[in-house]
């Protein structure tokens, strides 16, 4: 823990050294007791899993991170000390799934970021099916977290201008109850009932694919998503989502 407070430390000098400004709302939503759960965000830039750190109590956390970032020496040795499980974009990792799952019953907090790489645009992408897998094997609640603005955050800084990020924590919530232990089948459906979760976070520009999604609307129109999402395409297992 001594370690976890020094690096948020560090972090928070890169980030005034970056000339970032950082609102966080919502953080009444973050359970307070020992209620394991996920933490599933939007990915638009590689400052998204630090900032997370910044935005939430002192806690143990793990998350998926690019084995690329584990393999440079300054940020390997940083996402060492705040818990990183390295996979490989673009490639199932049954392993890392695995760590991950235990890590989550051990009292871990998890983060990732379901769409899986940074989105080039600054909007949601179709998110993987992570996220999902892990909340169904575990039981655990998910939080949603919307973060803004870290796109513009190296263009404001070339121009020596102020970013004001923004990181917006939803209530938790948890998977719906099909009735059934959930299998690969279903994880395309409630990917997408856990995206819009994402989604309602942010503001209309940011939501991407989403914006249409018909669990988004229910969801902001305070209706039951799950019955908002009609059919579960039979798909398996997609590629585990990374922050980085």
């Amino acid at each position: 823990m001594i370690k976890y407070k020094l690096m948020r430390a560090v972090i928070r000098f890169c980030y005034t050294f970056m000339l970032g400004r950082i609102t966080v709302t919502g953080k009444e939503n973050i359970p307070t007791d020992d209620t394991i759960y996920i933490v599933i965000t939007n990915h638009n830039s590689i400052a998204d899993s630090s900032l997370l750190m910044l935005g939430f109590p002192p806690r143990r956390w793990r998350f998926f991170a690019s084995r690329k970032w584990g393999e440079r020496p300054f940020f390997g040795h940083m996402m060492n000390i705040v818990g990183a499980i390295y996979v490989t974009e673009g490639e199932a990792d049954r392993q890392a799934l695995k760590e991950a799952i235990n890590a989550i019953k051990s009292g871990y907090s998890f983060g990732l970021a379901p769409e899986g790489h940074r989105s080039k645009t600054g909007s949601m992408m179709k998110g993987m099916d992570g996220a999902a897998y892990l909340a169904s094997r575990t039981n655990a609640l998910l939080l949603p977290i919307g973060i803004t603005n870290t796109d513009n955050l190296w263009a404001n800084l070339a121009k020596l201008k102020i970013t004001n990020v923004g990181i917006k924590i939803g209530k938790p919530f948890a998977l719906p109850d099909i009735g059934r232990r959930v299998r690969a089948r279903d994880l395309p459906q409630l990917t997408e009932f856990i995206m819009a979760h994402i989604a309602a976070e942010l503001p209309e520009s940011y939501r991407g694919i989403y914006a249409d999604s018909p669990a988004l609307k229910a969801l902001l129109a305070n209706e039951d998503v799950w019955k908002a999402l009609q059919t579960v395409e039979d798909m398996p297992l997609e590629r585990v989502a990374v922050l980085g």
